[in-house]
Parts: structure tokens; C-alpha cells; sequence
């Protein structure tokens, strides 16, 4: 099974459009996990198990695991997603952008090391950044196109051609690179005027919408702009709200039955807009 298809399969099994962040923060996590040799992939794989039926995708951003020195840890939690949710994608949060040679070692390390079924890359350096990863054909790429941080405007709203940056790579992701359907887009939930742009230049290609959640996104503007003609077509990630929620002490939560609740929030009111 591809990477789209899988994702595919994800968004009717459990109806949902979320998409889980793991972003580990030795400094958030509950006390118990604070001298536990493997913190990062208990805390991580507690996270997973508790919300893994609200959730379309695990995110692992590889940043916070190779600041810990945890990327062994990374491998163990990516192995353990495959294992006991087969059907759910995992998208490695990577960012990448380097040619030749390079970019051929950055995709191994993420579909033969992480056994990722997406990797998100960065597209300024052009088509060859890009296709080293296109060659692994059942996996996803995902591309950055129109990002939720307010400094991507600095470079993506430049005109090219009579059009903004973000959308000429958008027209040329959806043209050009994505000849045998691997592709999908990284817009941020934080511009949904933008998102709508992007979904009539890319018909159904999926896209990676961060923004909700800690970033604060609206999640009806964000679901009515970005969804595809099936209600679908979106993997709405949420990382920090869902990874640290405050367990209710009155319900007696811990931290994982706290993360399942916001998860669970979430994926309902994203479902509310997608008719």
C-alpha cells in the first residue's frame, strides 16, 4: 500500500482528519518520565496508544529527538507505530533540502533507517532536492509550500510571475513533480485565504496543515478552506496542544487519558466542518 493510499484508508477508518505531532520536551513531560533512560519513546508511545484511534497520522518532528541525542529512540518509536498501527501513516518531520548525493542519504535515512511513509522536504534548491526521495514510489513527499510561521511571507509572497512564490510551487508540485501521485503540500492552518488558493491549484493532493492547536489556527476556516471535494484531502496536525494537555484532576486523568480527550476534541470538531 502507497503512502496516499494508506492515508486514504486512515481518513474513513477513523474518521478523522487529525494528524498527532510528536514533538518530545524532556522539560513538559510529566515528572515520572524525567530520569527514564527511554523517556522520549514512553512518553511518545503513551501519546500514540492513547489517541491512536482519533488519528489519521503520527508526526514525529525529528528535531526534538536529535537534540535529546534520542534518535535511537526515534527508530524504536517508528518501529513500534509500524508494528501496532500498521493502517495509520507516519510522517517524519524533517524538512530536508540538499541535492545530489546528499539528498539520495537524507531519503534513506528516513524510508530505510526510520521506515517513514512520508518525509517532509524543503523545495528551494529545485526538482533535483526533490527526486532522490520520489524514487522510493510507495512513499510520500511532502513539500513545504505556504508555511504557518508569520516570517514565510519574508520569502513565499515574492512574485513569480505575476503570482505569489507559495503558489507557483504549489502549480508546480501539482504540474510537474507529482507524475506518479507521491506528493503532498505542507499550508499552514494560521492562512486559510491561502489554503483555498492552494486546494484549487492542487485539486485532491493531501495536504499537511499545521497551525491549529498552540499555534492557534481556526479549525472551521481552516477545514472549510483546505478540504478536498470528499470532505477529506487534510491531515490537520496538532502537536503541542494534544502532546501536554492538563489532565483534569477532578476525573482523575493522567497525562494520556488527557492527550486522548483533546485529541478526541479535536478530530470532532474538525469532522463538524467537513460536510
Amino acid at each position: 500500500m502507497t503512502f496516499t493510499e494508506k492515508l486514504a484508508a486512515a481518513w474513513t477508518a477513523n474518521n478523522s482528519l487529525l494528524c498527532v505531532g510528536l514533538d518530545p520536551d524532556i522539560a513538559k513531560m510529566p515528572a515520572e518520565f524525567q530520569a527514564q533512560p527511554d523517556a522520549v519513546y514512553a512518553f511518545c508511545k503513551a501519546v500514540a496508544d492513547a489517541t491512536a484511534d482519533t488519528a489519521c497520522a503520527f508526526k514525529p518532528q525529528i528535531a526534538y529527538f536529535a537534540a535529546l541525542r534520542a534518535e535511537d529512540q526515534l527508530e524504536a518509536l517508528c518501529a513500534y507505530l509500524r508494528s501496532a498501527y500498521p493502517h495509520i501513516p507516519v510522517v517524519l518531520d524533517a524538512k530536508r533540502g540538499d541535492i545530489g548525493a546528499t539528498a539520495e542519504q537524507y531519503a534513506r535515512e528516513a524510508f530505510e533507517r526510520y521506515r517513514a511513509d512520508a518525509v517532509t522536504v524543503n523545495p528551494y534548491m529545485g526538482f533535483d532536492s526533490v527526486a532522490p526521495y520520489l524514487e522510493w514510489t510507495d512513499r510520500g513527499v511532502i513539500i513545504l509550500c505556504r508555511t504557518s510561521n508569520p516570517g514565510g511571507s519574508d520569502l513565499q509572497f515574492l512574485d513569480v510571475g505575476g503570482q505569489p512564490l507559495y503558489r507557483h510551487v504549489a502549480q508546480m508540485v501539482a504540474e510537474k513533480w507529482n507524475a506518479g501521485g507521491q506528493c503532498a503540500l505542507v499550508v499552514g492552518a494560521t492562512f486559510p485565504d491561502e489554503l483555498a488558493e492552494v486546494r484549487a491549484v492542487v485539486g485532491d493532493m493531501p495536504l499537511l496543515v499545521p497551525g491549529i492547536g498552540a499555534q492557534g489556527g481556526d479549525i472551521a476556516a481552516t477545514v472549510k478552506a483546505g478540504k478536498s471535494a470528499a470532505g477529506a484531502g487534510m491531515m490537520i496536525n496538532s502537536s503541542r496542544a494534544i502532546l501536554y494537555a492538563q489532565p483534569d484532576a477532578q476525573k482523575g486523568e493522567d497525562f494520556a487519558a488527557a492527550s486522548r480527550r483533546v485529541a478526541q476534541e479535536t478530530r470532532d470538531a474538525i469532522n463538524r466542518f467537513r460536510a
